[in-house]
């Protein structure tokens, strides 16, 4: 995907939950009276702010996350430091996650400024280079601003949900006495609840839009960083399904709370590792190779809809591209 069609993209993503949000809430806001729907609307609000603000302690307790100091390896920050630059932005904290699982992500509020976390297992797993495209990405995510973007669409299927379940019960339990009308409402309440459906599937498109933007940013300042992020890739889908398997159910949950921050979706590991297990390739650059021929099945693309992240073939093929294109 070239970079203006992905650019647009996203600001057409933007545009259409937004645009849709406004016109739905305008209408209903018409047919009922507001106050209780302003009501509900600023305590959802106030709620996702205030989860934004307290995420990184969240997310530092779930990862068992610690502040990664420059003495413990100088090498890292350093490589962390010329892609900043690269990047025109400012080094972010650098943490390290305590799990096994390889993997990385970005995260942050005003509280605790940027951080980029990357866990033990990606430290273990992968190349040198291989770490550097990660972080390359995961920069991208700053420079990009996604963690505030996401927040501000991600609220909005759960303004429309608790909107929507706010009116089904007072149409339900409220209509035979002083609203006349509260069938109506039950009604427009359950539309609001399938609404906000629709919202979060267009909030997905847009999460993956900037995976495929990071993965851009990665190559566009890390040397062969195309390549080298691809193979990253395949190497956290492989190790993540090594480890996903010896783990307990309740430790892959606690893996998976934020898996929109990964680089690599934890509950996706498991079939897409299937496209490296089955090939017949005995080193990696051979099985990336045979994962680039072949098709995303009718279910791939499906379950991708689901997705916070993009089909793993399609991702890789994105990423080829980028490689064969110097000046992209």
């Amino acid at each position: 995907m070239s970079a203006w069609k992905l650019h647009f993209s996203m600001v057409a993503t933007l545009a259409a939950i937004f645009g849709l949000t406004t016109l739905v809430f305008s209408a209903v806001m018409l047919y009922v009276g507001y106050f209780s729907i302003i009501t509900v609307g600023i305590l959802v609000v106030i709620v996702n702010v205030a989860q934004w603000l307290l995420s990184p302690y969240l997310v530092g307790a779930i990862y068992k996350v610690r502040e990664l100091k420059e003495g413990d390896n100088p090498k890292l920050h350093q490589m962390v430091t010329e892609l900043s630059i690269k990047s025109k932005i400012k080094k972010p904290q650098l943490m390290l996650a305590q799990i096994p699982l390889p993997n990385a992500f970005a995260y942050g509020s005003p509280l605790t400024g940027n951080r980029v976390a990357i866990t033990q297992g990606l430290l273990s797993n992968l190349e040198e280079g291989e770490v550097e495209a990660v972080l390359g990405h995961e920069l991208g995510h700053l420079k990009h601003r996604d963690v505030q973007v996401m927040m501000a669409v991600s609220f909005l299927p759960s303004l429309f949900y608790y909107i929507g379940y706010t009116m089904m019960l007072s149409g339900i339990f409220g209509g035979n006495r002083k609203n006349q009308g509260g069938g109506n409402n039950a009604l427009i309440g359950i539309g609001f609840m399938v609404f906000s459906w629709v919202l979060t599937l267009f909030t997905l498109y847009l999460s993956r839009l900037r995976e495929y933007y990071a993965d851009r940013h990665s190559a566009s300042i890390v040397e062969n960083g195309a390549e080298k992020l691809s193979m990253g890739l395949v190497t956290i889908t492989e190790t993540s399904r090594r480890n996903t398997s010896r783990s307990n159910k309740e430790q892959t949950k606690n893996n998976s709370a934020y898996k929109a921050l990964f680089i690599a979706d934890p509950d996706q590991n498991n079939a897409d590792a299937e496209k490296f297990h089955t090939s017949k390739a005995t080193n990696k650059k051979d099985r990336l190779r045979e994962t680039l021929a072949r098709q995303p099945t009718s279910g791939d693309r499906f379950l991708e809809v689901f997705s916070t992240h993009p089909n793993i073939i399609k991702r890789l093929r994105a990423l080829q591209e980028l490689s064969q294109t110097p000046s992209a």
